[in-house]
């Protein structure tokens, strides 16, 4: 296993574990020419890719000119700097079976500083004592789902709160297809002893839509104990009656007895080692101080990464940056993506919110394949079509 990059991992998992959560740009830019040199140096097929674009270390400057990989690259390449024996746990993107996944390659080391980064970052956000926090995780347990990023995170977050009532609550269908124990779940959901810790609760957009149709075929309304959190992520991926966010997020409020203002909304995917969070709209702040009982104001949801990781929103038309509060697609720079690439270019549109985002949905795209993975442009049909439709999030 390479050395520097190993050096590299030691030096990062630092910085985010003593990060005050700012990063100034100059030293990010650093840390990101440094880690492109050294997976132009390892990473083979990444490498070619830089070629062809002419784009190398010698030549790029700032870590907006470092070559982006689109994610479908992930299907077709083995983006890794590891040799397959250094090769500790592999990632696939979800989807339906018949599909591709993509891989994302880890060693223990750069699964250390994976889990790092998730789990300083979801700390801040989700703003929950540990001690007094059970956990009710809407996927099934690890080992049924060994290539899952989504359950790897769940699982690390269960093993931080270590409350002894935390239980996964999925199980994997025949066809490989995840469903929920719903006898598990209301047993859990059911009222107990006033000692009760406030509940996380945590799962895909589908699990939910999945768990609150069922509360409501059997006429079934919970009020969590105070304090309790709901962190939903990804979208349907046709396993469930699509909902816009905000239906969602009210029949969560209606059958769980949850506030939107504590439902936390999460974007990741299995090629990147860092998440994004939702960030109440000043809309939410505004009308929560007033003591306004109508939370029809809050209509968006603005996305952040962690400053170990920047986003970009992306025109396709002119491969630029786009004004702030213009659509585009989301492009992320990640320096705990250590041992595969750092420069992700997402299949997923977004509005660009300062240096954050609002998140439409997935486009509409000719995935590439073979040689056109190493030209610059991304074949992106149907852009225009989805842009317009604002699809329900499907991640």
């Amino acid at each position: 296993m390479n050395i520097e990059l190993c050096n590299f991992a030691t030096r990062l998992r630092e910085l985010i574990s003593h990060s005050q959560f700012a990063i100034p740009h100059s030293q990010f830019n650093e840390l990101a020419l440094e880690l492109f040199a050294l997976q132009f140096q390892n990473n083979s097929a990444y490498r070619k890719i830089c070629e062809v674009r002419k784009l190398t270390p010698s030549i790029v400057e700032h870590w907006t000119q470092i070559p982006f990989v689109p994610t479908a690259a992930f299907k077709e390449l083995e983006l890794t700097s590891l040799a397959p024996n250094e090769r500790a746990a592999v990632f696939h993107s979800s989807g339906t079976t018949e599909q591709k996944p993509s891989r994302h390659f880890h060693c223990a080391k750069s699964l250390e500083v994976y889990e790092t980064s998730l789990w300083n970052w979801f700390e801040k956000n989700c703003e929950l004592r540990i001690a007094n926090c059970e956990l009710l995780i809407l996927t099934p347990p690890p080992k049924f789902t060994p290539h899952s990023s989504l359950v790897h995170m769940f699982e690390i977050f269960r093993q931080k709160f270590g409350a002894r009532e935390s239980a996964f609550i999925g199980k994997v269908d025949a066809d490989g297809s995840w469903i929920l124990d719903f006898a598990a779940a209301l047993a859990a959901l059911n009222p107990s002893p006033v000692t009760r810790h406030s509940l996380l609760l945590l799962g895909t957009a589908f699990s939910f839509v999945h768990l609150l149709d069922f509360l409501a075929e059997k006429n079934l309304k919970f009020q969590l104990p105070e304090n309790s959190r709901v962190m939903e992520t990804g979208g349907y991926k046709n396993r469930s009656r699509s909902l816009p966010k905000e239906e969602l997020h009210a029949l969560i409020e209606k059958f769980l007895g949850v506030p939107r203002k504590n439902i936390i909304c999460e974007y990741g995917m299995s090629e990147l080692s860092s998440q994004a969070y939702s960030v109440a709209s000043d809309e939410w702040r505004v009308a929560g101080k007033i003591g306004a009982t109508h939370h029809s104001s809050l209509t968006t949801h603005h996305f952040s990464f962690p400053p170990w990781a920047r986003v970009q929103i992306i025109s396709p038309e002119t491969g630029r940056e786009v004004s702030d509060g213009e659509t585009g697609l989301i492009r992320v720079f990640d320096l705990a993506n250590l041992f595969s690439v750092a420069a992700i270019q997402t299949e997923d549109l977004g509005i660009r919110r300062g240096d954050g985002f609002e998140l439409i949905g997935r486009v509409q795209l000719a995935e590439p394949r073979g040689c056109s993975l190493m030209n610059t442009d991304t074949n992106f049909t149907n852009f225009h079509e989805g842009k317009q439709k604002n699809h329900p999030v499907n991640l």
